[in-house]
């Protein structure tokens, strides 16, 4: 069960073995919201401590470990950079160059970011529409997007 017992364990692991240099100071994983376009994101929580939240989709089983762990060592890596943590700021934007990318690469985690590009475009959204049928994605005329582009082309002639 990927409970947030799971989740914290999963967190500790991959900031021991990959992030043990950087020290780990008033942050916390939880789950947090339902996004189809975000699989996490870091901020301040509301004690003032470093959140790190991951999308509670995740707690399916049919969503790979491995992008479980992408995600949470792309956050991270956020908190090493500076970015919602007490460390300074070594860049002024979060993801400018490809920074986040490169700190994966160099961690070892370029198999899970070459994983993730296939299944964001392959699994996910059978899995969000499947769990969210809310808020699936459904298109009643398959040409409505090409023909909104068209009008929009138009506007410039």
């Amino acid at each position: 069960m990927r409970n947030q017992e799971w989740l914290d364990n999963r967190f500790d692991q991959i900031w021991n073995l990959f992030f043990s240099e950087i020290e780990k100071k008033n942050v916390y994983i939880t789950y947090r919201g339902k996004w189809k376009n975000k699989f996490g994101h870091i901020s301040f929580g509301k004690d003032k401590k470093t959140e790190i939240a991951i999308n509670s989709l995740f707690k399916d089983l049919r969503v790979p470990e491995d992008i479980i762990k992408l995600t949470i060592a792309h956050e991270i890596s956020h908190y090493a950079h500076g970015f919602f943590s007490h460390l300074p700021k070594k860049y002024k934007h979060p993801h400018k160059g490809g920074v986040v990318d490169k700190e994966l690469k160099k961690r070892g985690f370029e198999y899970a970011m070459k994983k993730e590009k296939h299944w964001i475009k392959n699994e996910w959204p059978k899995i969000f529409n499947e769990l969210c049928p809310e808020r699936a994605t459904k298109l009643s005329n398959p040409i409505r997007p090409y023909i909104r582009h068209l009008r929009n082309s138009l506007r410039f002639f």
